[in-house]
């Protein structure tokens, strides 16, 4: 009878090329778990404690330490040591009070970038969707699988909704989830590239040349040295709106 359902394993080799298990004995890593990211754009927990912050030598090591509650992601205690991590998600290290959040960075795809309290408060997500709900209400559906409800006072006029347009980006605070600012893709906004040979690069939005789907469509971006680069339309993601600064801050050199 034929195997029903993925694989609940997963080999070291076939792991995405930005998971530092390389070199690592044994045939098989973590897989992640289903869940707001997709393997390809996701790093278990485990492999974060253990490979990244260095809190454990094994993964048993690790496993104990995320089952005693000692790590949150997005403010939310996570005890699933295969708990998929993300880019824009928040990581804080309750026993040190230590704060991360996960941004592209060039060659290496990812890193953990150290915040401050206060802009551990909130994350960014990029509208990939939207759709109308009960009571004529709007959900915007974000890149890391949240809905955010927007409330409407008239179904069929929803001016409330109407400023929000996918591929922008709303920043929310967490984990209680209300809705702070929206910024629009447009012109002048700032980005950053979050995959592609040009992951991590930031800058402002030069054009945009529309194609057939996200992957046809071309975006042309102006860095803080004047350089210009294209990248897929997929692949950016807005942190400001035009003329202003960063929502998040940034590893050093990336902007100003």
């Amino acid at each position: 009878m034929a195997r029903m359902g993925g694989r609940r394993h997963l080999k070291t080799l076939a792991a995405p090329k930005f998971w530092p298990v390389r070199g690592k004995v044994g045939v098989f890593t973590v897989k992640p778990s289903p869940g707001p990211h997709p393997i390809e754009r996701s790093i278990p927990l485990l492999i974060i404690v253990r490979d990244v912050l260095g809190y454990a030598k094994t993964a048993r090591e690790a496993r104990k330490l995320i089952a005693r509650g000692y790590f949150k992601v997005d403010g939310r205690v996570r005890r699933d040591y295969k708990y998929p991590v993300g880019f824009m998600d928040v990581i804080e290290v309750t026993e040190t009070g230590e704060t991360y959040r996960v941004l592209p960075y060039p060659v290496r795809f990812f890193t953990l970038h150290p915040i401050s309290k206060e802009e551990a408060g909130f994350k960014l997500g990029r509208i990939e969707d939207k759709s109308t709900v009960k009571g004529g209400h709007v959900q915007l559906h974000l890149h890391d699988g949240r809905n955010v409800l927007i409330r409407v006072s008239d179904p069929t006029n929803p001016v409330e909704a109407k400023q929000y347009q996918t591929l922008g980006t709303v920043k929310i605070s967490i984990p209680q989830q209300q809705l702070l600012d929206y910024a629009p893709l447009e012109k002048d906004s700032l980005v950053i590239v979050f995959g592609g040979r040009n992951v991590g690069r930031v800058g402002r939005v030069v054009s945009i040349q529309r194609g057939v789907g996200r992957g046809q469509s071309i975006v042309t971006i102006e860095d803080v040295r004047g350089e210009k680069l294209q990248t897929s339309l997929d692949y950016v993601f807005v942190i400001a709106r035009p003329g202003e600064e960063p929502w998040i801050s940034l590893p050093e050199g990336a902007w100003r």
